[in-house]
């Protein structure tokens, strides 16, 4: 990173943001932020070093509850409550977490809120590609310093997880599969010896009381830069699964539409919630390969239908609506989303889905309207 002066520059996106203006996608610990702060106030349990509330508080931020002065804490994720406690306690220990699961059980979505409640802050993070190099996990130089004075901590910029071994924090590491093994286990020394060499100083980082990492990971990435045993040993997996039952599905989709839909000024979800059952039902049957009374085998398609999909289609659809329609979610609005989503394939996946719509759509009762809107977009 080299070093620059500029005058009169223009006013940045940034500075728009910071001068005031409403961020289209707050960081959790900004947009709960009176959630944590009552937790917090609330919070008579023993907290670990480092972390700004107790376990069983993290855990309530989480799963959501109502305190005692009738503050309401939105559920954060819809699921097992043990694997969250399990997440949660694995943080509190020496290990650090993975995340797995398929595309879209909330991984990303977990980890924020987890770092936000034990830290304060989700920002640490490390954004996992097949081009993540060594320095994003290690550190970098900021060149102009180190050509002008040599190697220095001056020169030195740190990365997201040496700043969260520094400062005790929680550091993230997204997708970390896709990763190259290589990078991935540059992992290890930190996460077993909880110190960061810096060879060209002749000086380390140790991890002050506090620090730990999660890592996200998901199921179809499987073989492509499988974790080594060494590095899979220094963590505590925690699978998320998919959604129970179609009811919770539904639950996920209704708040996590409602919260988007609000930064864009969208109708409310529940004057949908018809729809989003109906997206949410097409999504499982077609993920499971059977309709919902067991009645029917169906064909998979090659995409993963996931929740974070179905959120997706949705909010689309809410789109539409507001901007072409009477502001209403109907079936006419989520038709071509769903169409989008299940028809990755064009060939093989086309022929899944007339199946499914005269099978199992075209027959059922109520979804006259839904039908006809998919036929229409299908054509």
């Amino acid at each position: 990173m080299l070093e620059t002066t500029t005058h009169d520059a223009p006013v940045s996106a940034v500075d728009t943001v910071s001068q005031g203006a409403e961020a289209l996608r707050p960081h959790a610990e900004d947009a709960f932020a009176h959630e944590l702060a009552a937790l917090a106030a609330a919070d008579d349990r023993p907290r670990p070093a480092g972390w700004r509330m107790s376990p069983w508080a993290v855990s309530r931020y989480l799963l959501g509850a109502t305190l005692d002065d009738g503050t309401v804490i939105t559920p954060k994720y819809v699921g097992p409550r043990r694997i969250v406690e399990v997440a949660v306690t694995t943080l509190a220990t020496d290990r650090a977490l993975l995340l797995l699961g398929v595309p879209g059980t909330a991984k990303t979505w977990v980890s924020e809120h987890l770092a936000a409640a034990v830290s304060g802050d989700s920002t640490l993070l490390v954004q996992g590609t097949a081009g993540t190099p060594e320095e994003a996990i290690r550190y970098g130089w900021n060149y102009a310093r180190l050509l002008a004075h040599g190697p220095s901590r001056e020169a030195l910029v740190p990365s997201p997880v040496m700043r969260a071994m520094s400062e005790g924090m929680t550091a993230r590491v997204e997708e970390l599969t896709r990763i190259p093994a290589d990078v991935q286990d540059t992992l290890i020394t930190i996460l077993s010896e909880k110190t960061l060499p810096i060879p060209e100083l002749g000086e380390e980082v140790q991890a002050v009381r506090g620090f730990n990492l999660i890592a996200t990971a998901n199921d179809r990435d499987r073989g492509v830069n499988d974790l080594s045993s060494a590095l899979r040993r220094r963590f505590n997996t925690v699978v998320l699964p998919l959604p129970a039952t179609a009811d919770d599905e539904v639950d996920i989709v209704s708040r996590r539409v409602d919260q988007i839909g609000r930064s864009l000024d969208l109708p409310a979800a529940p004057e949908g919630l018809e729809e989003i059952r109906r997206v949410v039902t097409v999504f499982r049957e077609l993920r499971g390969g059977v309709s919902l009374d067991g009645r029917t085998k169906l064909k998979s398609p090659s995409g993963t239908l996931s929740t974070a999909e179905a959120i997706s289609v949705v909010t689309g659809g809410l789109a539409l609506a507001a901007h072409f329609g009477d502001g209403v979610l109907r079936p006419g609005d989520v038709a071509a989303g769903i169409l989008g989503a299940v028809v990755r394939d064009p060939a093989a996946d086309r022929v899944v889905w007339q199946e499914y719509l005269e099978t199992v759509v075209r027959e059922r009762d109520g979804w006259k309207d839904f039908y006809r809107a998919c036929r229409e977009v299908s054509a």
